[in-house]
């Protein structure tokens, strides 16, 4: 029993020693998050939010505790989950994941009620090095939607990003000369194509879902149900759920919208 307490005491010291490394994120010149990797650091970000809108890409996890602590128990967390075509357009489909709070090294977009101010996050976490990003095949389109988190200052021509004077809807606009790049912490939208097109975005709630194809197959029959619970349809073929009215159903217990 002795040797337990010893070797328990031994790892809460260790933890503790590595845990004496501070971090502080620059989010103007950027930081070489590569040499604190995997180490347990006091990590401290000064972020200056506009109220609306942010993007944010963090190289540790932050709960929806911390989250509503730092930025306000009304902040809004969502992740990009897809992107369709839109008239020739794209329409990028950003989900509600605050529950979930911040995951390292994943880029979302952060919705602050407050006004314009620099909010400090400040807390002990396992750093981890690695480039933010998750990209999607446009559907019926022949590109590809990528939204990258930014580590040190990168230069924005012809990327899009979230303009403070645009972010009451988080509508992402492409960036030329004449305009500031981007900072660290911060992310933006790349075009496979490098095509000038309008992004459009959606929000969607927790759970919801914006194709039928995600939860059934083509034929399958299913029932469809208001989000009161009232029955709509009944054992139709899940391809046809799309010709119904715009509005949002449930489907085998899963939101969809239909536009």
């Amino acid at each position: 029993m002795k040797k337990f307490y010893f070797i328990a005491a031994l790892a809460v010291a260790t933890l503790s020693a590595n845990a004496q490394e501070k971090l502080t994120l620059s989010t103007y010149n950027g930081t070489n998050v590569a040499k604190y990797d995997g180490k347990v650091c006091n990590v401290t970000v000064n972020r200056l939010m506009f109220k609306g809108w942010n993007t944010i890409a963090l190289p540790f996890d932050v709960s929806e505790a911390e989250l509503n602590e730092t930025f306000g128990s009304d902040c809004k967390l969502e992740m990009l989950v897809g992107a369709e075509s839109n008239g020739g357009n794209i329409c990028l489909n950003f989900q509600d994941c605050k529950a979930g709070g911040i995951k390292a090294n994943v880029p979302y977009i952060l919705y602050f009620t407050g006004e314009t101010a620099n909010k400090k996050l400040a807390k002990e976490a396992v750093v981890e090095d690695a480039v933010p990003a998750l990209s999607y095949a446009v559907k019926g389109m022949a590109e590809t939607v990528s939204m990258v988190g930014v580590q040190t200052k990168t230069d924005g021509k012809g990327l899009y990003g979230v303009r403070a004077i645009d972010n009451s809807d988080a509508k992402f606009v492409q960036i030329d000369e004449t305009l500031n790049g981007f900072y660290a912490t911060r992310c933006y939208i790349r075009l496979s194509s490098g095509n000038s097109l309008t992004l459009t975005t959606r929000h969607l709630a927790a759970g919801e879902l914006t194709s039928i194809s995600a939860i059934a197959k083509d034929n399958e029959l299913v029932d469809v149900f208001t989000t009161t619970g009232v029955k709509v349809a009944s054992q139709i073929p899940a391809k046809e759920v799309g010709n119904l009215k715009a509005n949002i159903y449930i489907v085998k217990g899963q939101k969809i919208m239909v536009k």
